[in-house]
């Protein structure tokens, strides 16, 4: 019981921080964070020590737990991170993937990953995030797969932005063309489009981090992922 009761408070936790409900750099506290969950210290620390060492908050030893800072270079180096994981990934699932597998995928992509008008950006986000997971199964890595859904939980609030401020198209288009080289088992046409998919210069990283930052300040973390896609042009 104690254990489930840990889980689910580790659930809960790391949808705060996914979500940057706690802003950057703040202090937590543990006393209010029990009574909001309704849970004792020991569990909530447990949880927590979990969540650090998922990179997900920080802990400063004779200070306490921080939410994690919003920094543009960490972003940066795991956008870096998570380009070489799925250029390996599409690669795998080239030479690996069963003929029946990639039409599932090809089913799935072209039946709900490609039309998010009216979906909200978190819900967008989650249907994004499983066609590359989707790519990563036909992989047969599980290892890599892993470090992918770690990655994905770092960036996720980042990638909100993105999907916010008009990236929506232009993904669903990259999608498109890493199925159809998928398709053909052309190893070299899906790294190369799965490369320019994921990419980030430095610049992009910087705007939609200042532009994060001052969504939480000003308008709470809720505003990005529950923001409304409207209708999708291609």
């Amino acid at each position: 019981m104690a254990d489930g009761r840990v889980e689910d408070i580790y659930a809960q936790l790391k949808q705060m921080a996914v979500a940057f409900r706690l802003r950057p750099g703040d202090r937590l506290n543990e006393g209010a964070l029990a009574r909001e969950l309704g849970v004792s210290r020991t569990p909530l620390r447990e949880a927590l020590n979990r969540l650090v060492a998922e990179s997900l908050f920080d802990f400063r030893p004779g200070t306490g737990f921080f939410c994690r800072d919003l920094d543009a270079q960490t972003i940066f180096d795991l956008f870096e991170l998570r380009e070489v994981i799925e250029v390996a990934a599409v690669r795998l699932a080239c030479a690996r993937a069963s003929n029946a597998g990639l039409q599932a995928l090809h089913d799935q992509l072209y039946a709900t990953g490609l039309d998010v008008t009216g979906l909200t950006v978190a819900e967008a986000c989650t249907r994004d995030e499983a066609f590359h997971l989707g790519i990563a199964d036909l992989a047969g890595n599980a290892v890599l797969r892993a470090d992918l859904v770690r990655i994905n939980e770092r960036i996720r609030y980042i990638r909100w932005i993105g999907m916010s401020t008009g990236r929506v198209a232009t993904s669903k288009e990259d999608h498109k063309r890493v199925m159809a080289a998928l398709m053909v088992r052309n190893e070299g046409a899906a790294a190369k489009a799965m490369q320019a998919h994921i990419t980030r210069r430095m610049d992009q990283i910087t705007d939609a981090v200042r532009d994060g930052i001052s969504s939480i300040y000003m308008n709470g973390a809720g505003a990005v992922p529950d923001r409304i896609i409207q209708e999708v042009q291609a």
